[in-house]
């Protein structure tokens, strides 16, 4: 088992804090999201707590709190803050952990530095979440060449959203990446419905062999 995993995705708001407070859950391991844009509604930590089951302490907290739900960088330079790679450092912990970035793969943290830095630098598998909805085959494959192209290891593909079997089969094929399963939207969306939809839906046996 890898001591840690980064769950990105091809975009925004997609479902990925879901997944990862559902793997989080499933490996009884820690989350942490490092930097976390926009504060008004239950943040993505919160959110993780809420619905993974995981015991008090194994939601880290953020290095960056930053109030607008913006691109970090962004949202730090409304705020008067810089954000700084350097501090992003990983923690050393006991158990799994399962990373979750913002948004997309190339979303910028600072001028300078974007997400897909910081991945190549973890030189942790990644696994990457997409929508199954219209628009998903071209995100979801130029997302797979970023990372490749970095040398970042790609566990496989979690897709996000109702069946579009010849969609999912496109980026099996074109992207030459596992699928590791799908997860639907659901309602309701508890711990417990997550906890079974992830058991169901995801063969999460090539954890830990980055491809």
């Amino acid at each position: 088992m890898t001591k840690g995993i980064v769950i990105t995705g091809t975009d925004t708001g997609i479902g990925k804090t879901v997944f990862s407070a559902g793997l989080a859950g499933l490996l009884d391991g820690f989350y942490w999201k490092p930097v976390q844009s926009g504060l008004d509604e239950e943040t993505d930590s919160e959110a993780v707590t809420r619905l993974s089951g995981l015991p008090a302490g194994r939601v880290l907290p953020e290095v960056y709190r930053l109030k607008r739900p913006l691109s970090p960088h962004r949202s730090a330079e409304i705020d008067g803050v810089a954000i700084e790679a350097a501090k992003l450092s990983l923690p050393d912990l006991p158990g799994p952990l399962i990373i979750e970035g913002a948004g997309g793969v190339m979303v910028p943290l600072n001028r300078q530095t974007r997400f897909i830095d910081i991945f190549r630098e973890w030189q942790l598998p990644v696994i990457l979440c997409a929508r199954t909805a219209l628009g998903t085959i071209n995100h979801t494959l130029l997302s797979i060449e970023a990372l490749r192209a970095r040398g970042i290891p790609l566990i496989g593909v979690a897709l996000i959203g109702e069946e579009m079997a010849d969609s999912q089969r496109t980026i099996a094929e074109f992207g030459n990446v596992r699928q590791l399963g799908r997860l639907p939207y659901l309602d309701p969306l508890t711990s417990k419905t997550l906890r079974e939809a992830m058991v169901s839906g995801f063969d999460l046996s090539p954890i830990g062999r980055g491809q």
